[in-house]
Protein backbone atom coordinates (compact mmCIF):
# COMPACT_ATOMS: atom_id res chain seq x y z
CA UNK A 1 0.00 0.00 0.00
CA UNK A 2 2.82 2.39 0.85
CA UNK A 3 4.68 1.52 -2.34
CA UNK A 4 1.59 2.12 -4.45
CA UNK A 5 0.96 5.45 -2.71
CA UNK A 6 4.45 6.80 -3.37
CA UNK A 7 5.02 5.55 -6.89
CA UNK A 8 5.16 6.94 -10.40
CA UNK A 9 1.46 6.43 -11.05
CA UNK A 10 -0.20 8.55 -8.32
CA UNK A 11 2.32 11.22 -7.25
CA UNK A 12 2.78 13.09 -10.57
CA UNK A 13 -0.79 12.42 -11.62
CA UNK A 14 -2.45 13.84 -8.52
CA UNK A 15 -0.10 16.82 -8.15
CA UNK A 16 0.04 18.09 -11.74
CA UNK A 17 -3.26 19.91 -11.24
CA UNK A 18 -1.74 21.83 -8.31
CA UNK A 19 1.57 22.65 -10.00
CA UNK A 20 0.17 23.46 -13.46
CA UNK A 21 -1.19 26.94 -12.59
CA UNK A 22 2.12 27.87 -10.95
CA UNK A 23 4.17 26.72 -13.95
CA UNK A 24 1.80 28.47 -16.35
CA UNK A 25 2.17 31.68 -14.36
CA UNK A 26 5.95 31.39 -14.15
CA UNK A 27 6.70 30.40 -17.75
CA UNK A 28 3.55 31.18 -19.77
CA UNK A 29 2.96 27.58 -20.79
CA UNK A 30 -0.51 26.62 -22.08
CA UNK A 31 -2.78 24.16 -20.31
CA UNK A 32 -2.42 21.75 -23.24
CA UNK A 33 1.38 21.88 -22.93
CA UNK A 34 1.24 21.23 -19.20
CA UNK A 35 -1.11 18.27 -19.60
CA UNK A 36 1.32 17.08 -22.28
CA UNK A 37 3.68 16.05 -19.48
CA UNK A 38 1.17 13.35 -18.53
CA UNK A 39 1.15 12.25 -22.16
CA UNK A 40 4.96 12.14 -22.20
CA UNK A 41 4.95 9.96 -19.09
CA UNK A 42 2.41 7.61 -20.61
CA UNK A 43 4.30 7.26 -23.89
CA UNK A 44 7.56 6.46 -22.10
CA UNK A 45 5.85 3.98 -19.77
CA UNK A 46 4.64 2.13 -22.85
CA UNK A 47 8.28 1.02 -23.23
CA UNK A 48 9.55 1.16 -19.65
CA UNK A 49 6.53 -0.70 -18.20
CA UNK A 50 7.18 -3.99 -20.06
CA UNK A 51 10.91 -3.64 -19.34
CA UNK A 52 10.17 -3.26 -15.63
CA UNK A 53 7.91 -6.34 -15.80
CA UNK A 54 10.76 -8.31 -17.36
CA UNK A 55 13.05 -7.29 -14.49
CA UNK A 56 10.39 -8.20 -11.93
CA UNK A 57 10.16 -11.76 -13.21
CA UNK A 58 13.94 -12.15 -12.99
CA UNK A 59 15.13 -10.04 -10.06
CA UNK A 60 12.06 -9.99 -7.83
CA UNK A 61 9.86 -7.13 -6.71
CA UNK A 62 11.82 -6.06 -3.63
CA UNK A 63 15.07 -5.28 -5.42
CA UNK A 64 13.35 -3.52 -8.32
CA UNK A 65 11.15 -1.48 -5.97
CA UNK A 66 13.98 -0.21 -3.77
CA UNK A 67 16.06 1.05 -6.67
CA UNK A 68 13.11 2.53 -8.51
CA UNK A 69 11.67 4.38 -5.50
CA UNK A 70 14.97 6.16 -4.89
CA UNK A 71 15.61 7.16 -8.49
CA UNK A 72 12.00 8.21 -9.04
CA UNK A 73 12.08 10.44 -5.96
CA UNK A 74 15.24 12.18 -7.12
CA UNK A 75 13.79 12.79 -10.58
CA UNK A 76 10.57 14.23 -9.17
CA UNK A 77 12.61 16.58 -6.98
CA UNK A 78 14.47 17.74 -10.08
CA UNK A 79 11.21 19.15 -11.53
CA UNK A 80 11.71 22.05 -9.13
CA UNK A 81 14.73 23.04 -11.24
CA UNK A 82 12.59 23.83 -14.32
CA UNK A 83 14.05 26.76 -16.25
CA UNK A 84 11.19 27.69 -18.58
CA UNK A 85 12.43 25.46 -21.40
CA UNK A 86 9.45 23.20 -22.10
CA UNK A 87 11.55 20.54 -23.83
CA UNK A 88 13.90 20.32 -20.86
CA UNK A 89 10.84 19.91 -18.64
CA UNK A 90 9.53 17.12 -20.87
CA UNK A 91 12.98 15.50 -20.77
CA UNK A 92 12.78 15.39 -16.97
CA UNK A 93 9.48 13.54 -17.26
CA UNK A 94 11.05 11.09 -19.72
CA UNK A 95 13.86 10.17 -17.31
CA UNK A 96 11.45 9.99 -14.37
CA UNK A 97 9.16 7.66 -16.31
CA UNK A 98 12.04 5.32 -17.13
CA UNK A 99 13.58 4.98 -13.68
CA UNK A 100 10.23 5.07 -11.88
CA UNK A 101 8.66 2.21 -13.85
CA UNK A 102 9.58 -0.21 -11.06
CA UNK A 103 7.17 1.60 -8.73
CA UNK A 104 4.14 0.93 -10.93
CA UNK A 105 1.36 -1.36 -9.80
CA UNK A 106 2.85 -4.46 -11.47
CA UNK A 107 5.49 -4.57 -8.74
CA UNK A 108 3.07 -4.50 -5.84
CA UNK A 109 0.28 -6.60 -7.36
CA UNK A 110 2.81 -9.29 -8.28
CA UNK A 111 3.63 -9.78 -4.60
CA UNK A 112 -0.03 -9.73 -3.53
CA UNK A 113 -1.01 -12.23 -6.23
CA UNK A 114 1.74 -14.52 -4.99
CA UNK A 115 0.53 -14.55 -1.38
CA UNK A 116 -3.26 -14.60 -1.88
CA UNK A 117 -5.70 -16.72 -3.85
CA UNK A 118 -9.15 -17.16 -2.24
CA UNK A 119 -9.33 -13.51 -1.13
CA UNK A 120 -7.07 -12.18 -3.86
CA UNK A 121 -9.50 -9.49 -4.99
CA UNK A 122 -9.85 -7.97 -1.53
CA UNK A 123 -6.10 -8.21 -0.90
CA UNK A 124 -5.42 -6.35 -4.15
CA UNK A 125 -8.01 -3.79 -3.14
CA UNK A 126 -6.42 -3.16 0.25
CA UNK A 127 -2.94 -2.81 -1.22
CA UNK A 128 -4.19 -0.54 -3.99
CA UNK A 129 -5.82 1.90 -1.56
CA UNK A 130 -2.44 3.62 -1.55
CA UNK A 131 -3.51 5.47 -4.69
CA UNK A 132 -6.61 6.78 -2.95
CA UNK A 133 -4.62 7.86 0.09
CA UNK A 134 -2.34 9.83 -2.19
CA UNK A 135 -5.28 11.38 -4.01
CA UNK A 136 -6.85 12.42 -0.72
CA UNK A 137 -3.75 13.76 1.05
CA UNK A 138 -1.30 15.01 -1.57
CA UNK A 139 -3.44 17.77 -3.09
CA UNK A 140 -3.96 19.78 0.12
CA UNK A 141 -0.39 19.03 1.20
CA UNK A 142 0.99 20.30 -2.13
CA UNK A 143 -1.27 23.35 -2.00
CA UNK A 144 0.03 24.19 1.47
CA UNK A 145 3.66 23.75 0.41
CA UNK A 146 3.17 25.92 -2.67
CA UNK A 147 1.42 28.63 -0.67
CA UNK A 148 4.01 28.70 2.11
CA UNK A 149 7.29 27.97 0.33
CA UNK A 150 6.69 28.16 -3.45
CA UNK A 151 6.38 25.53 -6.14
CA UNK A 152 10.11 24.75 -6.36
CA UNK A 153 10.32 23.73 -2.71
CA UNK A 154 7.04 21.85 -3.05
CA UNK A 155 8.49 19.70 -5.85
CA UNK A 156 11.47 18.90 -3.63
CA UNK A 157 9.42 17.92 -0.59
CA UNK A 158 6.93 15.77 -2.51
CA UNK A 159 9.78 14.08 -4.38
CA UNK A 160 11.51 13.25 -1.11
CA UNK A 161 8.53 11.21 0.14
CA UNK A 162 9.36 7.99 -1.81
CA UNK A 163 12.90 8.19 -0.45
CA UNK A 164 12.35 9.01 3.21
CA UNK A 165 9.11 7.03 3.67
CA UNK A 166 8.89 4.48 0.85
CA UNK A 167 12.39 2.99 0.86
CA UNK A 168 12.64 2.27 4.63
CA UNK A 169 9.19 0.67 4.81
CA UNK A 170 9.65 -1.43 1.67
CA UNK A 171 13.12 -2.55 2.79
CA UNK A 172 11.74 -3.53 6.20
CA UNK A 173 8.43 -5.19 5.32
CA UNK A 174 8.16 -6.23 1.66
CA UNK A 175 8.66 -9.99 1.26
CA UNK A 176 7.85 -12.26 -1.65
CA UNK A 177 6.53 -15.83 -1.31
CA UNK A 178 9.25 -18.50 -1.01
CA UNK A 179 10.13 -20.54 -4.07
CA UNK A 180 7.45 -23.16 -4.55
CA UNK A 181 8.35 -26.58 -3.13
CA UNK A 182 11.69 -25.52 -1.64
CA UNK A 183 11.88 -25.47 2.14
CA UNK A 184 13.72 -22.51 3.59
CA UNK A 185 13.86 -20.72 0.26
CA UNK A 186 15.13 -17.16 0.19
CA UNK A 187 11.98 -15.07 0.53
CA UNK A 188 13.70 -12.18 -1.22
CA UNK A 189 14.03 -14.22 -4.41
CA UNK A 190 11.42 -14.08 -7.12
CA UNK A 191 8.95 -16.95 -6.62
CA UNK A 192 9.13 -19.76 -9.16
CA UNK A 193 5.47 -20.01 -10.12
CA UNK A 194 5.11 -22.30 -13.16
CA UNK A 195 1.32 -22.09 -13.51
CA UNK A 196 0.00 -19.98 -16.34
CA UNK A 197 0.89 -18.84 -19.82
CA UNK A 198 4.13 -17.60 -21.23
CA UNK A 199 4.08 -14.17 -22.86
CA UNK A 200 4.03 -15.78 -26.31
CA UNK A 201 1.07 -17.98 -25.39
CA UNK A 202 -0.80 -15.02 -23.90
CA UNK A 203 -0.27 -12.85 -26.98
CA UNK A 204 -1.59 -15.61 -29.24
CA UNK A 205 -4.80 -15.88 -27.21
CA UNK A 206 -8.02 -14.08 -28.11
CA UNK A 207 -8.49 -12.94 -24.51
CA UNK A 208 -5.28 -10.91 -24.59
CA UNK A 209 -6.50 -8.69 -27.41
CA UNK A 210 -10.03 -8.49 -26.03
CA UNK A 211 -8.63 -7.16 -22.75
CA UNK A 212 -6.25 -4.81 -24.57
CA UNK A 213 -9.09 -3.16 -26.49
CA UNK A 214 -11.28 -2.91 -23.42
CA UNK A 215 -8.64 -1.36 -21.19
CA UNK A 216 -7.59 1.13 -23.85
CA UNK A 217 -11.10 2.59 -23.72
CA UNK A 218 -11.47 2.25 -19.95
CA UNK A 219 -8.13 3.89 -19.21
CA UNK A 220 -8.91 6.79 -21.54
CA UNK A 221 -12.27 7.52 -19.91
CA UNK A 222 -11.19 7.05 -16.29
CA UNK A 223 -7.83 8.86 -16.48
CA UNK A 224 -8.80 11.89 -18.55
CA UNK A 225 -11.04 13.73 -16.06
CA UNK A 226 -8.71 13.44 -13.05
CA UNK A 227 -5.96 15.98 -13.86
CA UNK A 228 -8.61 18.18 -15.50
CA UNK A 229 -11.01 17.92 -12.55
CA UNK A 230 -10.28 21.31 -11.02
CA UNK A 231 -10.67 23.01 -14.38
CA UNK A 232 -13.86 21.07 -15.20
CA UNK A 233 -15.43 22.30 -11.98
CA UNK A 234 -14.15 25.81 -12.63
CA UNK A 235 -16.04 25.85 -15.95
CA UNK A 236 -19.19 24.99 -13.97
CA UNK A 237 -18.79 28.23 -11.99
CA UNK A 238 -17.55 26.78 -8.69
CA UNK A 239 -15.30 28.88 -6.46
CA UNK A 240 -11.83 27.71 -5.43
CA UNK A 241 -12.87 26.58 -1.95
CA UNK A 242 -15.85 24.68 -3.35
CA UNK A 243 -13.59 22.98 -5.88
CA UNK A 244 -11.18 21.97 -3.11
CA UNK A 245 -13.97 20.46 -1.01
CA UNK A 246 -15.44 18.56 -3.96
CA UNK A 247 -12.15 17.15 -5.30
CA UNK A 248 -11.04 16.05 -1.82
CA UNK A 249 -13.78 13.41 -2.00
CA UNK A 250 -12.14 11.87 -5.07
CA UNK A 251 -9.31 10.26 -3.11
CA UNK A 252 -11.68 8.77 -0.54
CA UNK A 253 -13.85 7.42 -3.37
CA UNK A 254 -10.79 5.78 -4.93
CA UNK A 255 -10.11 4.00 -1.63
CA UNK A 256 -13.72 2.84 -1.48
CA UNK A 257 -13.53 1.70 -5.10
CA UNK A 258 -10.45 -0.38 -4.34
CA UNK A 259 -12.03 -2.16 -1.38
CA UNK A 260 -15.54 -2.58 -2.78
CA UNK A 261 -14.22 -3.66 -6.16
CA UNK A 262 -11.86 -6.22 -4.61
CA UNK A 263 -14.66 -7.63 -2.48
CA UNK A 264 -16.92 -7.96 -5.53
CA UNK A 265 -14.23 -9.63 -7.65
CA UNK A 266 -13.87 -12.38 -5.03
CA UNK A 267 -17.59 -13.15 -5.24
CA UNK A 268 -18.71 -12.55 -8.82
CA UNK A 269 -17.47 -13.26 -12.33
CA UNK A 270 -14.99 -10.45 -13.00
CA UNK A 271 -16.08 -9.34 -16.54
CA UNK A 272 -19.75 -9.10 -15.50
CA UNK A 273 -18.75 -7.31 -12.31
CA UNK A 274 -16.66 -4.89 -14.37
CA UNK A 275 -19.54 -3.95 -16.67
CA UNK A 276 -21.78 -3.21 -13.69
CA UNK A 277 -19.17 -1.18 -11.80
CA UNK A 278 -18.14 0.86 -14.86
CA UNK A 279 -21.68 2.20 -15.13
CA UNK A 280 -20.93 4.22 -11.98
CA UNK A 281 -18.15 6.44 -13.44
CA UNK A 282 -20.14 6.59 -16.69
CA UNK A 283 -22.91 8.24 -14.69
CA UNK A 284 -20.38 10.65 -13.16
CA UNK A 285 -19.08 11.73 -16.57
CA UNK A 286 -22.63 12.12 -17.83
CA UNK A 287 -23.56 14.43 -14.95
CA UNK A 288 -20.47 16.62 -15.41
CA UNK A 289 -21.15 16.98 -19.15
CA UNK A 290 -24.18 19.16 -18.40
CA UNK A 291 -24.32 22.84 -17.55
CA UNK A 292 -25.91 24.11 -14.37
CA UNK A 293 -24.45 21.38 -12.15
CA UNK A 294 -25.19 21.96 -8.47
CA UNK A 295 -22.71 21.39 -5.65
CA UNK A 296 -24.33 18.08 -4.54
CA UNK A 297 -24.48 16.86 -8.13
CA UNK A 298 -20.82 17.73 -8.73
CA UNK A 299 -19.80 15.98 -5.50
CA UNK A 300 -21.79 12.88 -6.45
CA UNK A 301 -20.24 12.88 -9.96
CA UNK A 302 -16.69 13.16 -8.60
CA UNK A 303 -17.34 10.32 -6.14
CA UNK A 304 -18.63 8.19 -9.02
CA UNK A 305 -15.48 8.87 -11.03
CA UNK A 306 -13.32 8.08 -8.00
CA UNK A 307 -15.05 4.74 -7.47
CA UNK A 308 -14.35 3.81 -11.08
CA UNK A 309 -10.73 4.95 -10.93
CA UNK A 310 -10.23 2.86 -7.81
CA UNK A 311 -11.59 -0.23 -9.49
CA UNK A 312 -9.54 -0.06 -12.69
CA UNK A 313 -6.15 -1.43 -11.60
CA UNK A 314 -7.63 -4.02 -9.23
CA UNK A 315 -9.64 -5.31 -12.17
CA UNK A 316 -6.61 -5.45 -14.47
CA UNK A 317 -4.44 -7.28 -11.92
CA UNK A 318 -7.22 -9.73 -11.11
CA UNK A 319 -8.03 -10.50 -14.75
CA UNK A 320 -4.38 -11.09 -15.66
CA UNK A 321 -3.87 -13.51 -12.77
CA UNK A 322 -7.11 -15.40 -13.50
CA UNK A 323 -6.90 -15.58 -17.30
CA UNK A 324 -3.11 -15.83 -17.84
CA UNK A 325 -1.80 -17.16 -14.52
CA UNK A 326 1.27 -16.06 -12.56
CA UNK A 327 4.01 -17.75 -14.57
CA UNK A 328 4.99 -14.52 -16.36
CA UNK A 329 2.73 -12.13 -14.50
CA UNK A 330 5.17 -9.21 -14.41
CA UNK A 331 5.93 -9.31 -18.12
CA UNK A 332 2.30 -9.72 -19.17
CA UNK A 333 1.17 -6.99 -16.79
CA UNK A 334 3.86 -4.71 -18.22
CA UNK A 335 2.45 -5.26 -21.70
CA UNK A 336 -1.03 -4.35 -20.54
CA UNK A 337 0.36 -1.30 -18.78
CA UNK A 338 1.46 -0.17 -22.22
CA UNK A 339 -2.21 -0.12 -23.20
CA UNK A 340 -3.15 1.64 -19.97
CA UNK A 341 -0.41 4.20 -20.57
CA UNK A 342 -1.57 4.87 -24.12
CA UNK A 343 -5.21 5.39 -23.14
CA UNK A 344 -4.34 7.23 -19.94
CA UNK A 345 -1.84 9.46 -21.71
CA UNK A 346 -4.17 10.43 -24.52
CA UNK A 347 -7.10 11.16 -22.22
CA UNK A 348 -5.83 14.21 -20.30
CA UNK A 349 -4.35 15.72 -23.46
CA UNK A 350 -7.56 15.25 -25.45
CA UNK A 351 -9.61 16.75 -22.61
CA UNK A 352 -7.17 19.64 -22.23
CA UNK A 353 -7.25 20.29 -25.98
CA UNK A 354 -11.05 20.23 -25.96
CA UNK A 355 -11.04 22.93 -23.31
CA UNK A 356 -8.53 25.09 -25.20
CA UNK A 357 -10.65 24.86 -28.36
CA UNK A 358 -14.21 24.96 -27.02
CA UNK A 359 -13.86 26.42 -23.54
CA UNK A 360 -15.67 23.42 -22.02
CA UNK A 361 -15.65 19.65 -21.55
CA UNK A 362 -19.22 18.60 -22.36
CA UNK A 363 -18.60 16.72 -25.60
CA UNK A 364 -15.50 14.81 -24.44
CA UNK A 365 -17.18 13.81 -21.19
CA UNK A 366 -20.02 12.27 -23.18
CA UNK A 367 -17.41 10.50 -25.28
CA UNK A 368 -15.98 9.12 -22.05
CA UNK A 369 -19.40 7.69 -21.18
CA UNK A 370 -19.40 5.75 -24.44
CA UNK A 371 -15.86 4.47 -23.87
CA UNK A 372 -16.74 3.11 -20.42
CA UNK A 373 -19.84 1.29 -21.63
CA UNK A 374 -18.10 -0.18 -24.68
CA UNK A 375 -15.03 -1.16 -22.64
CA UNK A 376 -17.18 -3.05 -20.14
CA UNK A 377 -19.06 -4.86 -22.92
CA UNK A 378 -15.79 -5.93 -24.59
CA UNK A 379 -14.75 -7.88 -21.48
CA UNK A 380 -17.81 -10.15 -21.56
CA UNK A 381 -16.46 -12.50 -24.31
CA UNK A 382 -13.56 -13.51 -22.03
CA UNK A 383 -15.71 -16.37 -20.74
CA UNK A 384 -15.08 -18.52 -17.65
CA UNK A 385 -11.74 -18.56 -15.84
CA UNK A 386 -9.34 -21.13 -17.33
CA UNK A 387 -7.48 -23.81 -15.35
CA UNK A 388 -3.80 -24.15 -16.13
CA UNK A 389 -1.92 -27.42 -16.54
CA UNK A 390 1.66 -28.14 -15.68
CA UNK A 391 3.00 -26.74 -18.95
CA UNK A 392 1.10 -23.50 -18.60
CA UNK A 393 -1.55 -24.28 -21.22
CA UNK A 394 -5.15 -23.65 -20.18
CA UNK A 395 -7.28 -26.74 -19.57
Amino acid sequence: MVGVALGLSPLPFYTIGMFAPELAKAFGWSFTALMGSVGVQSLVVMASGPAAGFLLDRWGARRVALWSLGLFGLCFMSLGLATGNLWFYYGQWVVMSIVGAGTLSATWTRVVNGWFDRHRGLALGVASTGTGLTGFLIKPFSAWLIGEFGWRVAFGVVGALPIIIGIPIVAWLLREPPVAGVAGADVDAAPADDTGLTLAQAVRSRGFWVMAGAFLLIAFALTAPTPNMENILKTKGFARMDIASITAAFGLAVIAGRLIGGWLLDRFWAPGCALAVLMVPALGSFLLSHTGVTHPQALFAVVCLGLGAGFEFDLLAYLIARYFGRRNYGTIYGCFYTVIALGGGLGPVVYGRAFDVTGGYGAVLLGGVGCLILGGLLLLPLGPYPRFGGEGEAD
